[in-house]
């Protein structure tokens, strides 16, 4: 797993998953967190206990992602997983582990100073474009300014080519994003910082940008260590981790 390197309270725990050390086998191998993905039910719940087990939290949630903007605040330790949809998670209870599963996007954790809020969220670049972390922030009922965030693996931009109506999206948003776009050399198509993009909402926020860290492990790249939909289709997902220790 990946420790993540923040400036938070000791109070507030958080690790990042890899795609090795589990039960899966194929193209999941082999520590896939995902239920969704066509892998072995029995194999990925016993991953999640692996995983559970190395962060010695009480409960691990995770939610069914849908690349929106919706956050829940997770006030009910006995929550059911099953019952979970959206992009992104808060708490203020202890022992809860709020869990987000990627393969690319960009998962981002975020704590208050203090440790007594913290909070997870989906950002693939529609959610992120629409909106999902400045709700995030908004859900946290901190100042901004007191927010950590640590941003998990996620692709590079080398490796993130999209199309000029992505780009478009967010310029209509935020117009002074272009040094987020380079231009691919296949056609009309850019190479997309989600990185930078996430900082820049980020900061929009009201974050502090010396309070962001993290971002810089290329899910596409470094094929031994993580899962990547834009380079496998058929694959599994690691998971990233916020709590606050009880």
């Amino acid at each position: 797993m990946i420790e993540p390197f923040w400036n938070v309270s000791s109070s507030v725990g958080s690790l990042c998953s890899l795609r090795c050390g589990g039960v899966s086998e194929g193209c999941y191998s082999s520590l896939n967190l995902g239920f969704h993905t066509g892998d072995n039910p029995d194999c990925v719940s016993e991953n999640r206990t692996l995983l559970k087990r190395a962060a010695g939290v009480g409960k691990v949630v995770y939610v069914n992602q849908i690349h929106g903007t919706s956050v829940l605040n997770v006030d009910n330790p006995d929550i059911s997983d099953s019952a979970i949809t959206a992009d992104a998670l808060v708490t203020r209870l202890p022992d809860v582990a709020l869990a987000i599963m990627t393969a690319d996007c960009l998962p981002v954790l975020l704590a208050s100073s203090d440790g007594k809020v913290v909070a997870n969220a989906h950002a693939g670049w529609r959610g992120l474009c629409e909106g999902v972390l400045e709700n995030t922030v908004s859900a946290m009922n901190t100042s901004p300014e007191l927010i950590h965030v640590y941003m998990g693996p996620c692709i590079g931009q080398e490796s993130f080519e999209v199309g000029p109506e992505v780009r478009e999206a967010f310029l209509d948003r935020d117009s002074d994003c272009l040094n987020c776009f380079i231009p691919s050399s296949h056609g009309e198509k850019y190479l997309a910082d989600l990185r930078g993009l996430a900082v820049r909402r980020l900061t929009s926020a009201g974050i502090d940008y010396r309070n962001i860290y993290g971002g810089y492990f290329d899910t596409y790249t470094m094929s031994e260590l993580f899962f990547s939909y834009r380079r496998d289709g058929v694959t599994g997902r690691i998971a990233s981790l916020v709590w606050i220790r009880q």
